[in-house]
């Protein structure tokens, strides 16, 4: 990969505090208050997940900021108020409150989710959706991902690109289909991609509700729909300003490790803690990436 190509591409997982990573990708003493500050030297971009559940307060944004370095960039989603419970309809309170909430992570805030539920479909949402993308502001970039497949028509489409909104690729394949590749059509409606790999949902749970997997390791490898997504981003590295791809737990077991192995067939350069940094006997002295910024 061209190095400015490596400079478009943004690897990263789908939030970061997750306890099954202690001992894993954190080191086990590191208090959770210091899990960014550590992944945002390993990575160079994380997809914030709370946002979703409520609008941050001030000084969480403050510290997301003053804990990440300077190269480092955020996406984040739409609260859930907006998307699936107002589902677009008369949120324009909530939504210039969350605009406000986010407004100091602007430097760093590259793109906002509007993750919608696959009970959201064209015949509810159709009519609600034109004027909810008419007033996104200009001043964020904005990606949409939907759920259901109704919405995969091309006046659909024609509508989010004309609102200069991602289209988001999705993978939400389940366990019995992780041998396979993809190859549903994914449109391209911006100059950037926005791609979630995010699994089957359905293995984190049994039907006692405990858990089936502790996401601490890699549990199952996708090697074609991996091969799969990195042949797509690079078919289009070339003419977007940018990729952004964000890993779940559920896509293989371990969103680090998926990481990497994208970025490896890449060819870009993603390194994962090493066994002495994750068993550091004092994981408060990370002066050693003082220097050390993420590439991208």
């Amino acid at each position: 990969m061209k190095l400015t190509d490596q400079q478009k591409l943004r690897i990263g997982a789908c939030a970061w505090s997750f306890e099954e990573w202690r001992g894993n990708f954190y080191p086990a003493g590191l208090p959770a208050s210091r899990w960014l500050e550590f992944y945002s030297h390993y990575f160079p971009a994380v997809e914030i997940d709370s946002t979703f559940y409520s609008a941050p307060a001030e000084r969480t944004v403050l510290r997301w900021i003053d804990s990440t370095p300077a190269a480092f960039r955020f996406a984040c989603k739409l609260p859930r108020e907006i998307t699936h419970a107002c589902r677009l309809r008369d949120c324009s309170n909530e939504f210039t409150a969350f605009l406000r909430a986010i407004e100091p992570l602007a430097s760093k805030l590259q793109v906002i989710l509007i993750q919608l539920p696959p009970s959201f479909t064209p015949k509810d949402g159709r009519a609600v959706l034109r004027p909810f993308l008419a007033q996104l502001p200009r001043d964020f970039r904005f990606a949409i991902e939907f759920r259901h497949a109704g919405w995969h028509r091309p006046q659909i489409i024609r509508l989010i690109e004309q609102h200069r909104v991602c289209w988001v690729w999705s993978d939400t394949s389940p366990l019995n289909e992780r041998n396979l590749a993809p190859f549903e059509f994914q449109p391209r409606t911006t100059d950037f991609v926005y791609l979630r790999l995010l699994g089957d949902y359905a293995t984190k749970y049994d039907r006692d509700g405990q858990r089936v997997h502790r996401y601490g390791k890699l549990l199952w490898k996708r090697e074609a729909a991996l091969e799969s997504w990195a042949t797509k981003i690079q078919r289009h590295l070339e003419d977007v300003r940018g990729v952004w791809s964000f890993v779940n737990n559920h896509f293989e077991g371990f969103a680090p490790g998926t990481c990497e192995r994208l970025a490896n067939r890449l060819g870009y350069e993603l390194t994962l803690p090493s066994g002495h940094e994750i068993s550091s006997a004092d994981p408060g002295q990370l002066d050693l990436f003082s220097s050390a910024e993420p590439v991208g």
